[in-house]
C-alpha cells in the first residue's frame, strides 16, 4: 500500500510540475493556447500565470517528500490554486472537456490533505523533532 501511495503521490507532483512548466511557457502548447493568453481571456492579468505556476511546481515538490507535514502544505496549497481554476472555468462557461481536470484535482487534493492532516495545528509550525537517539546541536 505504501508503494502505491508513493506512486500516487509522484504521478501527482508529475501531473502539477507539468501544469507549473506550461504555465512558464511563452507560446502554445501541446495541450492548449498560450496561457498569457488564457489568463487574459478569463479576466486576469498575463502575470498571474507565473504565480500560479510557481505555486503549482512548490506543491508538486512538496507532494514528492515523504513527510505528512509538507505533504498537507502542499495538498492546501494546491485546493486553493485549484478553487481558483475551477471557479474560473465556471464563471467562463468553458467547455466541459476543458474544465474537469480542476474539480476533480480538487477531490483528490481535498483527500490527500485529509489523509496527512496534521495531529494538531502546532505540528505545521513545529521544527521537525531531531531522530531518537540524535544529540542537538550545542548552542
Amino acid at each position: 500500500m505504501k508503494r502505491l501511495m508513493t506512486g500516487l503521490y509522484w504521478f501527482l507532483a508529475l501531473e502539477f510540475m507539468l501544469g507549473a512548466v506550461t504555465k512558464f511557457w511563452p507560446g502554445d502548447t501541446i495541450f492548449s493556447s498560450a496561457y498569457s493568453v488564457k489568463f487574459a481571456e478569463w479576466g486576469y492579468p498575463a502575470w498571474m500565470r507565473f504565480v500560479v505556476g510557481a505555486l503549482e511546481g512548490i506543491a508538486a515538490i512538496l507532494l514528492v517528500i515523504p513527510n505528512k507535514r509538507t505533504r498537507f502544505v502542499a495538498a492546501t496549497t494546491l485546493m486553493f490554486v485549484l478553487t481558483g481554476a475551477a471557479t474560473t472555468h465556471m464563471v467562463n462557461h468553458d467547455p466541459a472537456v476543458e474544465s474537469w481536470a480542476a474539480p476533480a484535482h480538487l477531490v483528490i487534493m481535498g483527500i490527500l490533505a485529509l489523509a496527512n492532516w496534521p495531529a494538531t495545528w502546532r505540528d505545521l509550525l513545529r521544527a521537525p523533532a531531531a531522530a531518537a537517539g540524535t544529540p542537538l546541536p550545542a548552542k
